[in-house]
């Protein structure tokens, strides 16, 4: 007869057990938090002051559908980004997530080159164009009919002139004479006249240094040629 073999059960090791259900709650709740941590702080930064006028913190938030501080961990920069540039007041965004839900926004304005009064309504950075019923502050008004063989280099000019000396300008006439159908007159918020060409536009963004050199007297400066100051009498 064979002899009858008894095998020895092992005993339950209560004591791993619980350690291992105690690993995998901590594993599966750490994940759980992880994904579910909200956003605790939104800062948006725009490049200038000027785009609040328009555009507010809240809107920022709305548009990039974060108003409601979702998981700082699910909710990705590119797909902030991705939102916030189909409005057409924007022209880039950065965004960094930082430590503790931080996200920063950072803003570059789609630049507001000049209030169209003809066509009521401000031509933006990329030649777009929108509709306000309300004027806005900081803008240069055109003040009449530019034909279009000059606008579309007129608007691109208007891109090179630096924003701090675009806001100085308060309205731009389309003046042409015999020597040059390209001609500009710009009057300044400091109640100076200048005259600029499309070729010599981007000479405007000397002008503060220009009038550095002429004290306290009011005139035209003529920038379109020769380059010299006609002083009120």
């Amino acid at each position: 007869m064979g002899k009858t073999v008894r095998v020895k059960r092992k005993k339950l090791n209560i004591v791993k057990f619980l350690l291992i259900l105690l690993i995998l709650y901590l594993f599966f709740y750490g994940g759980y938090y992880l994904l579910t941590f909200p956003i605790k702080n939104i800062f948006v930064i725009p490049d200038t002051p000027f785009f609040r006028q328009i555009i507010n913190d809240q809107t920022v938030l709305d548009d990039a559908k974060i108003d409601n501080y979702p998981s700082f961990f699910l909710t990705l920069g590119s797909t902030i980004r991705k939102r916030l540039l189909k409005n057409p007041h924007i022209k880039e965004v950065k965004v960094q997530k930082k430590w503790l839900g931080k996200v920063y926004i950072y803003i570059t304005e789609q630049p507001k080159l000049f209030f169209d009064l003809t066509k009521e309504k401000i031509v933006l950075g990329d030649q777009s164009t929108i509709s306000f019923d309300i004027r806005i502050n900081h803008v240069p008004t055109l003040i009449n009919y530019v034909p279009d063989t000059v606008y579309d280099i007129f608007c691109q000019k208007m891109t090179l002139i630096n924003n701090d000396m675009r806001i100085k300008i308060s309205e731009i006439q389309y003046k042409p004479n015999d020597v040059d159908e390209e001609r500009f007159l710009l009057t300044m918020d400091d109640g100076n006249y200048v005259y600029v060409t499309l070729y010599t536009f981007e000479k405007i963004n000397q002008y503060n240094s220009i009038l550095s050199q002429l004290g306290d007297k009011n005139g035209i400066l003529y920038l379109d040629a020769g380059n010299y100051f006609e002083i009120f009498d």
